[in-house]
C-alpha cells in the first residue's frame, strides 16, 4: 500500500491520522511497519475520499506553545509556554510552564523571531497560536493557527493582560503600539498549567497520554518557584500530592538510564522504592536500593497489584514501552491506580518535575497570594 512506502521514505516513527475521523482512534504514533499494518486494519476506516495523513514524528523533542496578538504591523507575544511532557502528548493533555524552565536563550530568540515573522506574513489581525518543537536546539514549526487557543485564559491570568480583550480592540482598529503593548510582559513568578482528566468516570480507558486529547479541563498553579507552582497545580488537579512513602517504579529499557537520577532523588527524599524485576535489578546494579515485586503474570508474591490494594504503594512511576509489546500488566495497574486514587506518572520529564515539587513541598507551608498581587507589577 502507498502509505507504507511513504512511511518508509520519511522514516519511522511517524504520526498517522485520518483526514476525516470515521470512527476508531484518530491519531497514533507508529514505530514500524507491523504497527502501521495494525493501525490501518483496526484503528481507522480509510477511503479515497478520506485518505490517511502521515507526518514524520520527532523523538525526544520539547513542544512549545506561543499565544500572540498581531495588528499587521506589530506583534505582542503574550507568553512562550514550555510543555513538561515530550512532544507526542496532545497539547491539551500536557503540563506546561510560563516562563520556560529549560530552553536556552538562543532557542527562545528563534521562537520569538519565527512568531513575529509568521504573524506578519499571515497579516493576522487578532490572536495567533503557534506550536513549535525543539529537537537538539533545532526549532521546528508544527502549526500556526490565526485564532484564539485554549491557553489564552491561562496566559492572560499568568501575565495579567486580557489577551482576548486586547485582540478584540486590535480587530476594530486599535494598534498595539498606541495601547502600549509593543513589548513582552516580564513576570517574576512561575505559572504551571495542569490538565484534569475524567479517568475515574470512564472505566477501562487507559491513562497513557497520546496525541489524542483526553483531558476535560485544566487548572493552574502560581508561585515564586517552579517546584512550588507544579505542586499547587497537581494538588488542584488531582486533590492530593504525595511527599513520602513507597514509590513503585517500572520503566521501559530505554528509560532505565533516565530514571536513575529520579530514583536517587526519591531515596534522598526518604521514599522506599519497589520495582519490577528488570527495573529493580538495574537500580541495584547502579547502587540504588530497590525491592523486587512481581507482575500479575508471574507466580510469585507479592505482586504490585496486591501492594496497591493493601495501601503499600503511594506513588507510581510507569513508562510503558512505545509501540507494540505486552501492555496488559501496565493497563491493569494504571486502571487500579485510578480507582484507588494513587498518583501515577507516565513520562520521565513529569517525574523530574514531580521531584522538584516534592522538594519544594517537604516541611513547608506555602503562602497564599491573590492573582491580582502576582500581576500587580
Amino acid at each position: 500500500m502507498e502509505i507504507r512506502h511513504i512511511a518508509k521514505k520519511i522514516g519511522y516513527p511517524v504520526l498517522v491520522r485520518p483526514s476525516y475521523v470515521l470512527g476508531g482512534r484518530a491519531m497514533e504514533i507508529v514505530h514500524d511497519e507491523e504497527e502501521l499494518e495494525f493501525y490501518m486494519s483496526h484503528a481507522v476506516k480509510a477511503s479515497k475520499a478520506h485518505p490517511i495523513l502521515v507526518d514524520k514524528f520527532l523523538n525526544n523533542a520539547i513542544e512549545i506553545d506561543v499565544d500572540a496578538v498581531c495588528d499587521k504591523k506589530d506583534v505582542f507575544i503574550g507568553a512562550i509556554m514550555e510543555h513538561i511532557e515530550e512532544a507526542g502528548v496532545h497539547s491539551g493533555d500536557s503540563f506546561c510552564v510560563i516562563p520556560p524552565q529549560t530552553l536556552s536563550k538562543k532557542v527562545l530568540s528563534k521562537v520569538r523571531d519565527y512568531t513575529k515573522k509568521i504573524a506578519l506574513s499571515l497579516e493576522v489581525a487578532g490572536l495567533l497560536n503557534i506550536q513549535f518543537a525543539v529537537q537538539n536546539s533545532t526549532v521546528y514549526v508544527l502549526e500556526a493557527n490565526p485564532r484564539a487557543s485554549r491557553t489564552v485564559p491561562f496566559v492572560s491570568k499568568a501575565i495579567g493582560v486580557p489577551l482576548a480583550k486586547l485582540a478584540t480592540k486590535v480587530m476594530v482598529g486599535h494598534t498595539l503600539r498606541d495601547m502600549g503593548f509593543d513589548h513582552e510582559v516580564e513576570i517574576d513568578h512561575v505559572c504551571v498549567k495542569a490538565p484534569v482528566f475524567p479517568f475515574l468516570k470512564l472505566p477501562g480507558v487507559d491513562t497513557i497520554l497520546t496525541p489524542e486529547m483526553k483531558s476535560t479541563g485544566e487548572v493552574m498553579g502560581l508561585a515564586p518557584t517552579f517546584g512550588e507552582a507544579y505542586y499547587k497545580a497537581v494538588l488542584s488537579a488531582e486533590g492530593k500530592f504525595i511527599t513520602e512513602g513507597t514509590a513503585y517504579v517500572t520503566v521501559n529499557d530505554d528509560d532505565k538510564p533516565k530514571v536513575l537520577p529520579i530514583a536517587r532523588e526519591l531515596k534522598n527524599l526518604g521514599f522506599n522504592i519497589v520495582a519490577t524485576k528488570g527495573t529493580a535489578t538495574y537500580l541495584r546494579e547502579n547502587g540504588i536500593e530497590a525491592q523486587t515485586v512481581w507482575t500479575i503474570n508471574e507466580p510469585y508474591s507479592p505482586d504490585a497489584l496486591d501492594l496497591m490494594r493493601r495501601g503499600k504503594i503511594n506513588l507510581i512511576i510507569n513508562t510503558p514501552k512505545p509501540g507494540k509489546g505486552p501492555k496488559k500488566d501496565g493497563h491493569v495497574m494504571r486502571r487500579l491506580a485510578v480507582e484507588l486514587i494513587i498518583p501515577f506518572i507516565t513520562t520521565i520529564p513529569s517525574a523530574h518535575a514531580a521531584m522538584e515539587a516534592i522538594k519544594s513541598a517537604k516541611g513547608k507551608d506555602f503562602a497564599v497570594k491573590s492573582l491580582n498581587k502576582y500581576c500587580a507589577g
